[in-house]
């Protein structure tokens, strides 16, 4: 044969390589879009136990003919806490029969198509035409949504017959060629090489479906494939596949994903030592003398393939629990994390039988609540002075426990008032019940300024020099404004309470002056507006931050005055008119600290 007809056959058989493949994706993309709900559904309700799982995972990879595509869609739903790992080893067990249907219906290509026999039609010479022209009359000219799926599943049929057609007629040549039988023949005595190039074939492939494939497709093309070189090739294959798994399995995803493909790739080495060192007795003690050199179709290559997948998920069942501790040995779980804030998960309903140590317990965890919104917001006010991934991932890791404290501490605080009995404890409770939401506001705050200190460093932004004291300063009198209000909690302490007010007097002003200043070099063209309206959110949020101290303060205070609790607004009014000799002491003093070295600016 000369090197142009070479040449011919091989983009024939890269072509027609590229039809199966792409037949394949498309016949599993329309088999998954018109089950994909149900398919979740099978999932998550039918793994109950090992063997179900088993049962599972065979029929859904039956249906959207790819394993790695069963145990994708098992991670995520690992993910979604719908199933464990528990279930995952039995769809993992299940996933690798359910594969082996693909080579069953491609071994349809032995079919006789000659003579008047009905089995003709079945053959890919007649089948791919025929599920190519139902599948473009479905897809185009239906249009309903189920159509379409079904009309995406022939056309993917049709395509990756049409492409298995193609490798044949290029690989036909083969069988005449001494060379390939010389290859043949070392494959056949060294098994382990060949069942090592199963492995690197199809980690190249990504696709243990396609690579079966095209070994049914040489088998039936040249003739000259014995059964010893196929056994250990599909034992490589079956390997291979499980690379594809484990980098899926551990990207992004969390430890039983990852487990998921440590017990894929386990399952399938074990599974191939045992049936080496079986096939290996049996041809060495000579049973079976007539399999070993006879010539493999593609009906032994899938019938092999079927049996090795099943035995050893036979084999291996009553082991899943093994399976199970050996991933669980090799992803190991991390250090359990100090808990920086215990008390925030402190609220058991079993302290109710003792109603004012119930309270008692939600008011710390409230000032517990208050001294993490601190920390935060000294965390995320750092991060306009050099952006640190890291340190947003602990802001966000605080505020969720923000959340879900203030979301457990609502059923908790609720549920106590049926116990509590005097109007005293009544008030403290209804304190703490309306202190909660205001300081996961001030959390909140603290999300927003690493998200505006984000957006600066994602455009490449910083704010200038003296924008930057201005901020320091005051983001130095929030963060103790805040401090005062967690002490104030924390001590249950009203002298302390009555220290927030004047602070939140002197911030009001600061941002005023602020705002006014900033307004004037935004005119002037001193800074950017993207910088200057960033500054102006941080402004406006570092002002919240501070009212919300200011309710805190007042509904401590209004606990034991019918005054304050009757007006907030009017009491400070009056307070701020009174000429009240701690109040404006507190209030020249906090000026001195604060507003005087802000305007000292320039």
């Amino acid at each position: 044969m000369s090197a142009i007809q070479l040449i011919i056959k091989a983009i024939t058989l890269l072509g027609g390589l590229a039809m199966f493949l792409y037949g394949m994706e498309l016949m599993g993309d329309g088999l998954k879009q018109g089950s994909g709900a149900a398919l979740k559904n099978v999932l998550g309700k039918m793994t109950q136990n090992v063997f179900m799982g088993v049962l599972t995972g065979a029929l859904v990879t039956a249906i959207i003919q790819s394993s790695t595509a069963t145990i994708v869609l098992t991670v995520g739903l690992i993910g979604a806490g719908i199933l464990n790992l528990k279930q995952a080893v039995g769809i993992v067990m299940g996933a690798n029969i359910g594969t082996t249907v693909t080579a069953q219906i491609i071994r349809l290509m032995d079919i006789d198509n000659k003579g008047d026999s009905l089995l003709a039609f079945f053959n890919p010479d007649t089948l791919a035409p025929l599920a190519l022209v139902i599948g473009i009359v479905l897809f185009m000219f239906i249009g309903k949504n189920v159509s379409k799926n079904v009309g995406m599943i022939c056309l993917g049929f049709g395509i990756l017959f049409t492409g298995l057609a193609l490798m044949t007629d290029a690989v036909d040549f083969l069988k005449d060629s001494d060379t390939f039988k010389n290859i043949i023949a070392y494959f056949a005595d060294m098994p382990l090489v060949s069942m090592l190039l199963g492995v690197v074939l199809t980690v190249i492939m990504q696709s243990s479906s396609a690579m079966v494939g095209i070994l049914q497709t040489l088998a039936s093309s040249t003739g000259t494939i014995t059964f010893d070189v196929v056994y250990p090739m599909i034992m490589g294959i079956n390997i291979g596949t499980c690379v594809t798994t484990a980098l899926v399995c551990s990207i992004g995803t969390g430890k039983d994903a990852k487990r998921t493909g440590v017990v894929h790739i386990v399952f399938n080495v074990i599974g191939t030592v045992i049936f080496m060192v079986a096939m290996t007795l049996l041809r060495h003690f000579g049973f079976f003398p007539e399999l070993w050199d006879s010539v493999s179709d593609s009906g032994v290559i899938a019938n092999f393939q079927t049996i090795f997948n099943l035995v050893t998920a036979i084999v291996l069942l009553p082991f899943a629990g093994v399976l199970m501790k050996i991933a669980c040995k090799v992803v190991k779980e991390d250090p359990p994390k100090e808990d920086k804030y215990p008390e925030l998960k402190a609220l058991d309903k079993k302290l109710m039988i003792s109603p004012t140590v119930a309270l008692s317990q939600a008011g710390r965890s409230l000032g517990v609540m208050a001294r993490a919104a601190l920390d935060n917001t000294k965390l995320s006010l750092a991060q306009f002075k050099g952006y640190d991934e890291a340190r947003a991932a602990e802001i966000a890791e605080c505020e969720e426990q923000l959340d879900n404290f203030a979301d457990d501490s609502d059923s908790f605080l609720i549920e106590l008032f049926q116990y509590v009995e005097n109007e005293r404890d009544n008030r403290q409770l209804n304190m703490v019940m309306q202190c909660v939401p205001a300081v996961e506001r001030i959390g909140d705050y603290a999300t927003n300024f690493d998200e505006l200190a984000k957006k600066l460093h994602d455009a490449g932004l910083t704010f200038s020099e003296s924008a930057q004291k201005e901020l320091d300063i005051l983001g130095g009198a929030v963060e103790e404004i805040i401090g005062l209000t967690a002490s104030a909690l924390e001590e249950d302490n009203e002298d302390t309470a009555r220290r927030i007010e004047p602070l939140e007097e002197v911030i009001d002003d600061m941002v005023l002056l602020l705002k006014d200043r900033h307004a004037s070099r935004l005119r002037q063209g001193v800074c950017s507006v993207d910088t200057g309206l960033t500054f102006m959110d941080m402004l406006t949020h570092l002002e919240r931050a501070a009212d919300q101290c200011s309710s805190i303060a007042m509904l401590m205070l209004g606990r034991h005055n019918e005054d304050i609790m009757k007006n907030h607004h009017l009491y400070l009014q009056e307070l701020h008119q009174s000429g009240d000799h701690s109040y404006l002491g507190e209030l020249e003093a906090r000026t001195a600290q604060y507003l005087e070295p802000l305007r000292n600016i320039q």
